[in-house]
């Protein structure tokens, strides 16, 4: 059985690899990601994440399709990607010494069956520094990042505290995927040793 992930990241790509033990395909899945239509944050991520697995899975009817989409929200607003440096600049500001919220919606799609699921953590970040938000913004990560920062990597020196699935906020909760796929005729899962 074909196994497709519906998305370019990198980060998913390696996720995936750590819960299945066999070759899937990266197939991503260009969707208008306009926010018309959703003021509730969880029901706009699990739309844009069925829009993905249902694209893919158009083209590949048999196959297991993973689609995902993770948003960081304040005060139940969106934060998109950043446009710019200056506008990620404004999002960190924002950010800074606050709980905010990220969502990574889940869905796997063969056929007609389907399997989703809304994985919320909450990241609360230092009070940050105008010159701690100009080091990180040299970095560049916050390019195509929603909230305007990665926590994988030079983005979690700006977090304080997770409560939740620290991979939600990657953008992959391993352990909701592995088994939502358990559902599902393959991949094979990985076993413990």
């Amino acid at each position: 059985m074909e196994l497709i992930l519906a998305s370019q990241s990198p980060r998913r790509r390696e996720l995936l690899k750590r819960i299945v033990n066999e070759d899937f395909q990266v197939s991503p899945a260009e969707i208008d990601e306009s926010m018309v239509g959703y003021s509730d944050p969880k029901q706009y991520v699990l739309a844009m994440a069925h829009a993905k697995a249902a694209k893919v899975a158009e083209q590949n009817p048999a196959a297991i399709v993973i689609g995902c989409d993770t948003i960081v929200t304040i005060n139940d607003e969106i934060l998109g990607k950043p446009l710019d440096r200056e506008d990620a600049s404004g999002i960190l500001h924002l950010l800074s010494g606050q709980t905010h919220i990220v969502y990574t919606a889940v869905v796997i799609q063969q056929g007609i069956k389907l399997a989703e699921a809304v994985v919320p953590c909450e990241v609360t970040f230092w009070d940050l520094t105008d010159q701690e938000i100009d080091n990180y913004l040299m970095t560049d990560e916050y390019a195509d990042k929603a909230g305007a920062y990665g926590i994988q990597d030079q983005g979690a020196l700006l977090v304080k505290s997770v409560c939740g699935d620290y991979y939600s906020v990657v953008g992959f909760p391993v352990a909701t995927v592995a088994r939502m796929l358990k559902d599902f005729e393959q991949p094979r899962i990985l076993k413990a040793q």
